[in-house]
């Protein structure tokens, strides 16, 4: 793998991080033009890039890298509102994945994330860089060109579409790594109809709310981060918020009402075991749960529950998924009814076409 870092005492850490970890670390940069010149000669798996550098920065860097020599890479963000801005765009300009860096000492707080850091690194090497590329090209062609990707080219438009479905609908979204892009692209695709969406992405905290932001943007659903007590009806959408498990807690005339709990038992937070368990125990209406693209077992104990309460279940296929491993574990517990193409997803929820 190559490190990308302005930072002389960032790189060398990061590298002897990965590398007593068994991860052989090539090469290293401090800056956008000359990462690509590392990764043309060295070819590594995956690459770590950091967003702010002089010169070339992480952005650029990674739109032209996936011009050049298309590599997997995992960004290295601030954890702050400002980072999750940054972040969004890198994705959408081809990057895997994201390690959102620790708040105060920077040393100490990788440090001590080094599992984690390890483990998002392994992922992104993993990853099915076309499937996680996908939107780019396809704006890319749309525009006529390989030009700079604006804000305004790579949104999305919601659709227009309508759809009747049998009785109040609930639907539960769980996804990971390349879950960004996918939910934006189901959520955009979604036909307004009587539903309620909960969705549940790993995230931090600091990035869960512009998350929201994005995806009431993208769709035709009233989106917003969840709060404690929180409640949704028909046509709204929250996404569980980074760092704590939303639970739904009540369902009472087609509305829902959330609970935020700091349980730390398990793997990852927010996890979507706990809000597809917490809705299989509580709405009895029409339910719906989905599994896109990340890397783990999360949501396959949630989505076995959901099946035996009667939820229709779907995952999203393996050759359009960036990391087919929550959907693969899900399929695994024989809980899941549908598998489909990213593209379709959005027509299965409502039980027809998009």
């Amino acid at each position: 793998m190559v490190v990308v870092d302005d930072s002389p005492f960032m790189r060398g850490l990061i590298s002897d991080l990965l590398t007593d970890a068994g991860v052989a670390v090539v090469g290293e940069a401090g800056d956008g033009a000359e990462a690509l010149s590392v990764v043309a000669e060295t070819r590594p798996d995956v690459v770590t890039m950091d967003v702010e550098m002089p010169g070339m920065g992480g952005l650029e860097a990674v739109e032209r890298l996936m011009d050049e020599t298309p590599t997997p890479v995992l960004m290295l963000s601030a954890h702050t509102a400002e980072g999750a801005e940054v972040t969004f765009e890198a994705l959408e300009r081809g990057a895997v994945d994201f390690f959102s860096k620790p708040g105060g000492e920077v040393s100490t707080g990788v440090s001590r994330e080094s599992d984690r850091l390890v483990e998002a690194v392994r992922s992104v090497a993993g990853a099915d860089l076309a499937a996680a590329t996908r939107d780019r090209r396809e704006r890319e062609a749309a525009e006529g060109g390989s030009g700079a990707t604006t804000a305004s080219a790579s949104a999305p438009s919601a659709s227009t579409a309508t759809a009747e479905v049998d009785g109040p609908l609930t639907v539960v979204i769980g996804a990971s790594t390349g879950g960004p892009n996918a939910v934006e692209r189901v959520m955009g695709a979604l036909p307004m109809a009587d539903c309620r969406v909960v969705i549940v992405q790993h995230m931090p905290e600091a990035f869960t709310s512009r998350f929201a932001d994005r995806l009431d943007e993208a769709s035709a659903y009233d989106v917003r981060e969840a709060s404690d007590g929180a409640r949704i009806g028909s046509g709204e959408a929250l996404v569980a918020r980074g760092g704590s498990h939303t639970r739904i807690d009540s369902y009472r005339s087609g509305r829902l009402r959330v609970k935020l709990d700091e349980d730390d038992s398990q793997s990852v937070t927010p996890a979507a075991d706990v809000t597809m368990r917490s809705a299989a125990e509580v709405v009895d209406g029409p339910l719906v749960g989905v599994v896109l693209t990340g890397m783990g077992a999360d949501a396959s104990e949630g989505i076995r529950a959901m099946a035996d309460a009667g939820a229709r279940t779907i995952a999203q296929s393996e050759d359009t998924c960036v990391i087919y491993g929550m959907p693969k574990r899900a399929v695994e517990t024989g809980g899941v009814d549908e598998v489909h193409d990213l593209d379709d997803v959005a027509g299965a929820i409502v039980g027809g076409e998009a």
